[in-house]
């Protein structure tokens, strides 16, 4: 659900304004920028079978320490916890384990039963992969609002901040259509450095955020 944590991090952004767009999608990406690195590790394995979902060609035949809840847990609280201890925010630290967090629920929505609860238990997932039409519905959906909410509450300082923000987004629309639209990888070493590649767009979303500024400040949070 490539799309879909994008947008959580763009939606992200009101809800904590000092913390970077990049930061916010590297944690809503966390499991996903860790999982081709341990791919390439031999951590964790992963098969190409076409038609195994009406998406997605990939049987995720293990991958306990990037996408078991347990493990994302973990990993929240790892990240939101440098936060804080570096950046003294306490509303993006929570945002942050938010934004970590929503990758599994996510993938729990949208991935057949292969996720883990943690290493060693039953499998689970609703299966959204199974129809294209849902899926174009839910992630779009989400992908639409997470540009509008982040669009909003933010706006361009020069024109690198509109147009960043612009080019940004078409592509993550055209990557999203062409891996529905095309065929599957050609092999395991493809998908480990596509993944690799996730890197790229966190460095990107840290230059966007250089170049907007917030439009106003969020509701504070009651203690």
């Amino acid at each position: 659900m490539l799309i879909g944590h994008v947008a959580v991090a763009l939606g992200a952004k009101k809800a904590a304004p000092k913390a970077s767009l990049g930061t916010l999608l590297l944690a809503a990406q966390w499991p996903d920028l860790l999982w081709p690195l341990f791919l390439m590790l031999g951590w964790e394995r992963v098969r190409i079978v076409p038609d195994i979902t009406a998406v997605s060609p990939l049987d995720f035949t293990r991958y306990p320490l990037t996408h078991s809840l347990f493990a994302d847990f973990g990993w929240a609280l790892l990240l939101g916890g440098l936060y804080l201890v570096f950046k003294k925010d306490r509303r993006g630290a929570l945002l942050i384990w938010v934004c970590v967090m929503s990758h599994w629920v996510l993938d729990f929505l949208s991935h057949r039963p292969d996720l883990p609860l943690y290493p060693g238990s039953e499998l689970v997932g609703m299966g959204l992969w199974n129809s294209v039409a849902g899926t174009l519905l839910i992630e779009g959906g989400l992908f639409v609002a997470g540009v509008m909410i982040y669009s909003r509450a933010t706006r361009a300082r020069d024109k690198i901040g509109e147009y960043s923000l612009k080019t940004f987004v078409g592509l993550l629309v055209l990557i999203y259509l062409a891996s529905l639209m095309g065929p599957p990888p050609p092999s395991v070493a493809a998908i480990e450095w596509a993944g690799v590649s996730g890197w790229f767009f966190v460095a990107w979303a840290y230059w966007i955020d250089q170049h907007r500024t917030t439009t106003k400040p969020a509701t504070p949070i009651v203690d």
